[in-house]
Protein backbone atom coordinates (compact mmCIF):
# COMPACT_ATOMS: atom_id res chain seq x y z
CA UNK A 1 0.00 0.00 0.00
CA UNK A 2 1.43 3.35 -1.04
CA UNK A 3 1.64 6.44 1.14
CA UNK A 4 -1.06 8.05 -1.05
CA UNK A 5 -3.51 5.19 -0.44
CA UNK A 6 -2.82 5.28 3.30
CA UNK A 7 -3.44 9.01 3.40
CA UNK A 8 -6.73 8.69 1.50
CA UNK A 9 -7.95 5.99 3.90
CA UNK A 10 -7.05 8.15 6.90
CA UNK A 11 -8.91 11.10 5.42
CA UNK A 12 -11.96 8.90 4.80
CA UNK A 13 -11.98 7.65 8.39
CA UNK A 14 -11.64 11.20 9.67
CA UNK A 15 -14.55 12.35 7.52
CA UNK A 16 -16.76 9.54 8.90
CA UNK A 17 -15.84 10.48 12.47
CA UNK A 18 -16.70 14.13 11.78
CA UNK A 19 -20.11 13.20 10.27
CA UNK A 20 -21.00 10.90 13.19
CA UNK A 21 -20.01 13.58 15.68
CA UNK A 22 -22.09 16.19 13.87
CA UNK A 23 -25.13 13.88 13.82
CA UNK A 24 -24.77 13.18 17.54
CA UNK A 25 -24.57 16.89 18.33
CA UNK A 26 -27.66 17.69 16.22
CA UNK A 27 -29.63 14.84 17.82
CA UNK A 28 -28.70 16.01 21.32
CA UNK A 29 -29.70 19.55 20.46
CA UNK A 30 -33.08 18.41 19.07
CA UNK A 31 -33.81 16.31 22.17
CA UNK A 32 -33.06 19.30 24.42
CA UNK A 33 -35.44 21.50 22.43
CA UNK A 34 -38.22 18.91 22.72
CA UNK A 35 -37.65 18.57 26.47
CA UNK A 36 -37.81 22.35 26.83
CA UNK A 37 -41.17 22.48 24.96
CA UNK A 38 -42.64 19.40 26.67
CA UNK A 39 -41.47 19.15 30.28
CA UNK A 40 -41.50 15.64 31.68
CA UNK A 41 -45.02 14.94 33.01
CA UNK A 42 -44.89 11.20 32.66
CA UNK A 43 -47.06 11.42 29.52
CA UNK A 44 -46.29 11.29 25.82
CA UNK A 45 -47.16 14.66 24.20
CA UNK A 46 -48.16 12.79 21.05
CA UNK A 47 -51.14 11.28 22.88
CA UNK A 48 -52.96 14.65 22.53
CA UNK A 49 -54.05 14.87 26.12
CA UNK A 50 -55.18 11.26 26.50
CA UNK A 51 -55.42 9.67 29.90
CA UNK A 52 -52.33 7.50 30.55
CA UNK A 53 -54.65 4.77 31.80
CA UNK A 54 -56.59 4.73 28.51
CA UNK A 55 -55.93 1.95 25.99
CA UNK A 56 -53.13 2.54 23.52
CA UNK A 57 -53.79 3.49 19.90
CA UNK A 58 -55.37 0.59 18.10
CA UNK A 59 -57.23 -0.58 21.22
CA UNK A 60 -60.29 1.23 19.92
CA UNK A 61 -61.77 2.48 23.22
CA UNK A 62 -63.13 6.05 23.06
CA UNK A 63 -62.06 9.00 25.16
CA UNK A 64 -65.22 10.01 27.02
CA UNK A 65 -65.27 13.40 28.66
CA UNK A 66 -69.00 14.25 28.70
CA UNK A 67 -70.21 15.24 32.20
CA UNK A 68 -73.00 13.23 33.74
CA UNK A 69 -76.56 14.32 34.49
CA UNK A 70 -76.98 16.39 37.63
CA UNK A 71 -74.02 18.77 37.28
CA UNK A 72 -76.08 21.69 35.96
CA UNK A 73 -74.12 24.80 35.00
CA UNK A 74 -70.84 23.17 35.96
CA UNK A 75 -71.58 20.43 33.45
CA UNK A 76 -72.14 23.01 30.71
CA UNK A 77 -68.84 24.75 31.56
CA UNK A 78 -67.02 21.42 31.60
CA UNK A 79 -68.49 20.48 28.23
CA UNK A 80 -67.30 23.77 26.72
CA UNK A 81 -63.79 23.21 28.07
CA UNK A 82 -63.81 19.66 26.71
CA UNK A 83 -64.81 20.92 23.26
CA UNK A 84 -61.97 23.46 23.28
CA UNK A 85 -59.42 20.88 24.45
CA UNK A 86 -60.59 18.33 21.91
CA UNK A 87 -60.34 20.80 19.05
CA UNK A 88 -56.76 21.71 19.98
CA UNK A 89 -55.74 18.07 20.43
CA UNK A 90 -56.98 16.91 17.05
CA UNK A 91 -60.02 15.00 18.33
CA UNK A 92 -63.49 15.83 17.00
CA UNK A 93 -65.32 17.65 19.82
CA UNK A 94 -68.65 15.83 19.50
CA UNK A 95 -68.70 12.49 21.31
CA UNK A 96 -71.08 10.04 23.02
CA UNK A 97 -73.03 11.56 25.89
CA UNK A 98 -72.82 9.09 28.76
CA UNK A 99 -75.55 10.97 30.63
CA UNK A 100 -78.21 9.93 28.11
CA UNK A 101 -76.54 7.32 25.88
CA UNK A 102 -74.94 3.92 26.32
CA UNK A 103 -72.07 2.89 24.06
CA UNK A 104 -71.48 -0.34 22.18
CA UNK A 105 -67.80 -0.74 21.24
CA UNK A 106 -66.81 -2.59 18.07
CA UNK A 107 -63.05 -3.28 18.03
CA UNK A 108 -61.26 -4.43 14.87
CA UNK A 109 -58.23 -6.77 14.85
CA UNK A 110 -56.80 -4.95 11.83
CA UNK A 111 -57.18 -1.30 10.73
CA UNK A 112 -60.19 -0.61 8.49
CA UNK A 113 -60.09 2.00 5.72
CA UNK A 114 -62.47 4.92 6.16
CA UNK A 115 -64.10 4.50 2.74
CA UNK A 116 -64.91 0.87 3.45
CA UNK A 117 -66.07 1.49 7.00
CA UNK A 118 -68.37 4.36 6.04
CA UNK A 119 -70.29 2.14 3.64
CA UNK A 120 -71.10 -0.33 6.43
CA UNK A 121 -72.18 2.26 9.00
CA UNK A 122 -74.71 4.10 6.83
CA UNK A 123 -77.54 1.87 8.03
CA UNK A 124 -76.76 2.31 11.73
CA UNK A 125 -79.15 5.17 12.47
CA UNK A 126 -82.09 3.86 14.50
CA UNK A 127 -83.10 0.97 16.74
CA UNK A 128 -86.86 1.11 17.04
CA UNK A 129 -87.73 4.63 18.20
CA UNK A 130 -84.22 5.36 19.48
CA UNK A 131 -81.63 7.15 17.34
CA UNK A 132 -78.11 5.74 17.10
CA UNK A 133 -74.96 7.79 16.61
CA UNK A 134 -71.74 6.36 15.17
CA UNK A 135 -68.28 7.46 16.33
CA UNK A 136 -64.86 5.99 15.59
CA UNK A 137 -61.24 5.91 16.73
CA UNK A 138 -58.37 6.11 14.25
CA UNK A 139 -55.33 3.88 14.56
CA UNK A 140 -53.52 6.97 15.88
CA UNK A 141 -56.05 7.22 18.71
CA UNK A 142 -57.97 10.22 17.38
CA UNK A 143 -61.68 10.43 18.16
CA UNK A 144 -63.97 10.99 15.16
CA UNK A 145 -67.66 11.92 15.01
CA UNK A 146 -67.54 11.52 11.24
CA UNK A 147 -65.70 8.73 9.43
CA UNK A 148 -63.29 10.27 6.94
CA UNK A 149 -61.86 9.10 3.69
CA UNK A 150 -58.12 8.50 3.83
CA UNK A 151 -58.04 7.53 7.51
CA UNK A 152 -57.78 4.05 9.03
CA UNK A 153 -59.84 3.04 12.03
CA UNK A 154 -59.25 0.74 14.98
CA UNK A 155 -62.76 0.77 16.42
CA UNK A 156 -66.29 2.11 16.19
CA UNK A 157 -68.57 3.25 18.99
CA UNK A 158 -72.35 3.04 18.56
CA UNK A 159 -74.09 5.45 20.95
CA UNK A 160 -77.64 4.35 21.81
CA UNK A 161 -80.08 6.90 23.27
CA UNK A 162 -81.47 5.67 26.58
CA UNK A 163 -84.76 7.57 26.55
CA UNK A 164 -86.77 10.11 24.57
CA UNK A 165 -90.41 11.08 24.27
CA UNK A 166 -91.23 7.63 22.89
CA UNK A 167 -90.25 6.23 26.31
CA UNK A 168 -87.30 4.38 27.81
CA UNK A 169 -85.07 2.17 25.68
CA UNK A 170 -86.72 -1.25 25.81
CA UNK A 171 -85.31 -4.76 25.49
CA UNK A 172 -86.31 -5.07 21.84
CA UNK A 173 -84.65 -1.78 20.87
CA UNK A 174 -81.49 -2.69 22.79
CA UNK A 175 -81.38 -6.09 21.07
CA UNK A 176 -81.76 -4.39 17.67
CA UNK A 177 -78.89 -1.98 18.44
CA UNK A 178 -76.67 -4.89 19.52
CA UNK A 179 -77.59 -6.78 16.35
CA UNK A 180 -76.57 -3.87 14.14
CA UNK A 181 -73.25 -3.60 15.97
CA UNK A 182 -72.62 -7.35 15.60
CA UNK A 183 -73.29 -7.25 11.86
CA UNK A 184 -70.63 -4.54 11.57
CA UNK A 185 -68.23 -6.52 13.75
CA UNK A 186 -68.73 -9.70 11.74
CA UNK A 187 -67.94 -7.88 8.49
CA UNK A 188 -64.47 -6.94 9.76
CA UNK A 189 -63.84 -9.88 12.14
CA UNK A 190 -64.21 -7.53 15.09
CA UNK A 191 -65.49 -8.01 18.62
CA UNK A 192 -68.41 -6.34 20.38
CA UNK A 193 -68.27 -4.97 23.91
CA UNK A 194 -71.37 -3.58 25.63
CA UNK A 195 -72.79 -3.00 29.08
CA UNK A 196 -74.98 -5.57 30.82
CA UNK A 197 -78.52 -5.54 29.43
CA UNK A 198 -80.22 -5.23 32.80
CA UNK A 199 -78.00 -2.32 33.78
CA UNK A 200 -78.71 -0.54 30.49
CA UNK A 201 -82.47 -0.94 30.85
CA UNK A 202 -82.37 0.29 34.45
CA UNK A 203 -80.47 3.41 33.38
CA UNK A 204 -82.96 3.96 30.59
CA UNK A 205 -85.90 3.67 32.96
CA UNK A 206 -84.33 6.13 35.42
CA UNK A 207 -83.64 8.70 32.70
CA UNK A 208 -87.16 8.31 31.32
CA UNK A 209 -88.70 8.94 34.75
CA UNK A 210 -86.48 11.96 35.42
CA UNK A 211 -87.14 13.57 32.03
CA UNK A 212 -90.90 12.88 32.14
CA UNK A 213 -91.14 14.84 35.39
CA UNK A 214 -89.49 17.83 33.68
CA UNK A 215 -91.30 17.73 30.34
CA UNK A 216 -93.66 20.60 29.57
CA UNK A 217 -95.24 22.30 26.58
CA UNK A 218 -97.16 25.57 26.84
CA UNK A 219 -99.67 26.54 24.18
CA UNK A 220 -101.98 29.29 22.96
CA UNK A 221 -104.78 29.03 20.41
CA UNK A 222 -105.82 31.39 17.65
CA UNK A 223 -109.55 30.89 17.03
CA UNK A 224 -111.17 32.24 13.87
CA UNK A 225 -113.89 34.84 14.43
CA UNK A 226 -116.03 35.20 11.28
CA UNK A 227 -114.27 33.24 8.57
CA UNK A 228 -112.01 30.25 8.29
CA UNK A 229 -108.58 30.41 6.67
CA UNK A 230 -106.83 28.59 3.90
CA UNK A 231 -103.27 27.37 4.34
CA UNK A 232 -102.16 30.17 2.00
CA UNK A 233 -103.85 32.77 4.25
CA UNK A 234 -101.99 31.44 7.28
CA UNK A 235 -98.63 31.13 5.56
CA UNK A 236 -98.82 34.71 4.26
CA UNK A 237 -99.83 36.18 7.65
CA UNK A 238 -97.19 34.11 9.47
CA UNK A 239 -94.46 35.23 7.08
CA UNK A 240 -95.33 38.85 7.76
CA UNK A 241 -95.26 38.15 11.51
CA UNK A 242 -91.69 36.80 11.27
CA UNK A 243 -92.14 33.02 11.13
CA UNK A 244 -89.69 30.89 9.16
CA UNK A 245 -90.13 28.21 6.52
CA UNK A 246 -92.34 25.17 7.06
CA UNK A 247 -90.75 22.34 9.08
CA UNK A 248 -92.59 19.08 9.76
CA UNK A 249 -95.92 20.73 9.05
CA UNK A 250 -95.37 23.66 11.44
CA UNK A 251 -93.81 27.12 11.16
CA UNK A 252 -90.90 27.99 13.49
CA UNK A 253 -90.34 31.38 15.08
CA UNK A 254 -86.65 31.95 15.80
CA UNK A 255 -84.88 34.53 17.92
CA UNK A 256 -82.09 36.78 16.70
CA UNK A 257 -79.64 33.89 17.19
CA UNK A 258 -81.58 31.72 14.73
CA UNK A 259 -82.66 29.24 17.43
CA UNK A 260 -86.34 28.23 17.40
CA UNK A 261 -88.36 29.56 20.35
CA UNK A 262 -91.86 28.30 19.48
CA UNK A 263 -93.89 27.04 16.53
CA UNK A 264 -97.22 27.63 14.79
CA UNK A 265 -99.39 24.88 13.36
CA UNK A 266 -102.92 23.69 12.79
CA UNK A 267 -104.72 22.62 15.94
CA UNK A 268 -105.98 19.48 14.18
CA UNK A 269 -102.41 18.34 13.49
CA UNK A 270 -102.68 18.55 9.71
CA UNK A 271 -99.63 20.04 8.01
CA UNK A 272 -99.88 23.71 7.07
CA UNK A 273 -98.32 22.66 3.79
CA UNK A 274 -101.43 20.70 2.81
CA UNK A 275 -103.42 22.51 0.11
CA UNK A 276 -107.17 22.76 0.36
CA UNK A 277 -110.17 25.05 0.81
CA UNK A 278 -110.47 27.68 3.53
CA UNK A 279 -111.18 25.16 6.28
CA UNK A 280 -108.80 26.10 9.10
CA UNK A 281 -110.68 27.28 12.18
CA UNK A 282 -107.93 27.11 14.79
CA UNK A 283 -104.17 27.45 14.97
CA UNK A 284 -101.87 26.54 17.87
CA UNK A 285 -98.79 28.33 19.14
CA UNK A 286 -96.57 25.90 21.03
CA UNK A 287 -93.62 26.57 23.33
CA UNK A 288 -91.72 23.31 23.82
CA UNK A 289 -90.02 24.24 27.08
CA UNK A 290 -87.08 21.77 27.24
CA UNK A 291 -86.23 22.22 23.56
CA UNK A 292 -86.07 26.04 23.51
CA UNK A 293 -83.35 28.07 25.26
CA UNK A 294 -84.26 29.41 28.69
CA UNK A 295 -85.76 32.88 28.42
CA UNK A 296 -87.18 35.04 31.25
CA UNK A 297 -89.98 36.15 28.91
CA UNK A 298 -90.46 32.99 26.86
CA UNK A 299 -94.24 32.86 27.20
CA UNK A 300 -94.72 36.63 27.04
CA UNK A 301 -92.74 36.73 23.81
CA UNK A 302 -94.90 34.02 22.24
CA UNK A 303 -98.08 35.80 23.38
CA UNK A 304 -96.90 39.06 21.83
CA UNK A 305 -96.29 37.40 18.46
CA UNK A 306 -99.64 35.63 18.84
CA UNK A 307 -101.45 38.94 19.23
CA UNK A 308 -99.80 40.31 16.09
CA UNK A 309 -100.80 37.21 14.15
CA UNK A 310 -104.34 37.30 15.57
CA UNK A 311 -104.77 40.85 14.34
CA UNK A 312 -103.64 39.87 10.84
CA UNK A 313 -106.02 36.89 10.70
CA UNK A 314 -108.95 38.49 12.57
CA UNK A 315 -108.65 35.79 15.25
CA UNK A 316 -109.03 35.63 19.01
CA UNK A 317 -106.04 34.60 21.11
CA UNK A 318 -107.18 32.20 23.85
CA UNK A 319 -105.62 29.85 26.40
CA UNK A 320 -105.97 26.07 26.57
CA UNK A 321 -109.37 26.46 28.19
CA UNK A 322 -110.67 28.60 25.35
CA UNK A 323 -110.71 31.81 27.41
CA UNK A 324 -109.08 35.07 26.31
CA UNK A 325 -105.61 35.47 27.76
CA UNK A 326 -106.01 37.35 31.06
CA UNK A 327 -104.00 40.44 31.96
CA UNK A 328 -100.90 39.47 33.88
CA UNK A 329 -101.08 35.84 32.77
CA UNK A 330 -97.82 36.09 30.83
CA UNK A 331 -95.79 37.19 33.87
CA UNK A 332 -97.28 34.46 36.07
CA UNK A 333 -96.58 31.72 33.55
CA UNK A 334 -93.05 32.97 32.91
CA UNK A 335 -92.35 32.83 36.66
CA UNK A 336 -93.41 29.17 36.64
CA UNK A 337 -91.20 28.51 33.64
CA UNK A 338 -88.19 29.99 35.44
CA UNK A 339 -88.61 27.35 38.13
CA UNK A 340 -88.77 24.64 35.49
CA UNK A 341 -85.67 25.97 33.74
CA UNK A 342 -83.83 25.75 37.06
CA UNK A 343 -84.93 22.15 37.60
CA UNK A 344 -83.88 21.21 34.07
CA UNK A 345 -80.45 22.72 34.59
CA UNK A 346 -80.02 21.04 37.98
CA UNK A 347 -80.80 17.70 36.32
CA UNK A 348 -78.17 18.28 33.62
CA UNK A 349 -80.85 18.80 30.96
CA UNK A 350 -80.42 22.52 30.33
CA UNK A 351 -83.24 23.84 28.15
CA UNK A 352 -82.24 24.06 24.48
CA UNK A 353 -79.00 22.08 24.96
CA UNK A 354 -78.01 19.30 22.59
CA UNK A 355 -78.67 16.79 25.37
CA UNK A 356 -82.17 18.16 25.98
CA UNK A 357 -82.89 18.05 22.25
CA UNK A 358 -82.01 14.34 22.22
CA UNK A 359 -83.90 13.36 25.35
CA UNK A 360 -86.97 15.47 24.58
CA UNK A 361 -87.04 14.51 20.92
Amino acid sequence: MTDLQTGLIALGVLAIVIVLGLNWWQDRRARKQIQDRFPDTGRDPLLHGADPAAPAAGGGMPLRREPGIGHGAAAADGAAEAVAAATVSGHDPEEPDEACETVIDVVFPEPVAGDELAAFTQGIRHAGQKPLRVFAETVEGLHRSLIRSGERYASVQVAVLLANRSGALNAGEWAEALSRARVLADRFDGTVEAADTQGVLERASALDAASAALDAQVGLTLAARDRRWSAADVLDAARQAGFGSLQDGRLPWAGGDGIVRFTLGRSDGVSLGSPGPAAIAQLSLLLDVPRAPADPQAFAGMAQVGRVLAARLDAQLVDDSGRPLADGAEAAIDRQLQELYGRLEAAGLQAGSSRALRVFG
